[in-house]
């Protein structure tokens, strides 16, 4: 199951968990105030009728959780999404191509994220980690290793998800983020994309964005 949390404000090493004092998890009911939706899956697909509102992660022999962080609703574009799936069989794993074709995640690649892989590996990291929004979605799928996705709740705090092996997740567009390595230094993700890549990153301030505004009225409605 994702792990998330707020964060503390220290400014230190951002690959640390930075686990606010006292601990905040982001729980369940936590989660469910910012519109959170469970599915449950067998193995690594999906059961038969879903997706559906669940009352939580309950345990089940031979069923693991999926998470999608904000409703799946009318407003999927501006949805949270994260899937488990079997990284190991990222090449042909028939779950994945299933939520592709669902969500028209058409083109894709492989980012090595490593000091010896990433070329320019020290100013990227500086970079991924600056806060930052796009206008459209960001999909990554954890592949190998792990790392940090921060977002911004309603108040504007940070909320750190930490993301390893089989692990996919969508940012919608509009939505401030960043991203850093945790202390391992090394993941190795599939990026996906709707169409043609578009990479821009537009560090806050973004407000005057299309994006930042419909994604701020779509929160406005889930208040």
């Amino acid at each position: 199951m994702v792990q998330a949390w707020y964060m503390d404000e220290s400014a230190d090493d951002p690959r640390r968990p930075h686990r606010a004092e006292p601990d905040r998890p982001v729980g369940l009911e936590q989660l469910r105030c910012l519109g959170v939706l469970y599915w449950k899956v067998r193995g690594h697909g999906l059961r038969p009728g879903l997706p559906r509102r669940a009352e939580g992660p309950v345990p089940i022999q031979g069923v693991s959780t999926v998470i999608s962080v904000l409703p799946w609703c009318q407003w999927t574009r501006f949805c949270v999404k994260l899937f488990q799936l079997d990284a190991d069989k990222y090449e042909n794993d028939p779950e994945l191509e299933k939520i592709r074709k669902e969500r028209n995640y058409s083109w894709m690649d492989i980012i090595t994220i490593s000091k010896d892989k990433l070329p320019n590996y020290e100013e990227k990291i500086k970079t991924f980690y600056e806060e930052h929004l796009h206008l459209d979605e960001e999909i990554r799928y954890i592949l190998e290793g792990s790392g940090y996705f921060d977002v911004r709740d309603k108040e504007d705090k940070w909320i750190r998800i930490f993301m390893e092996k089989g692990d996919l997740i969508t940012l919608p567009a509009g939505i401030y983020h960043r991203f850093t390595l945790d202390e391992k230094n090394y993941v190795k993700a599939m990026r996906l994309f709707v169409g043609e890549p578009v990479w821009t990153a537009y560090n806050r301030p973004a407000d005057h964005f299309e994006a930042r505004g419909q994604y701020v009225a779509f929160l406005a409605q889930m208040a």
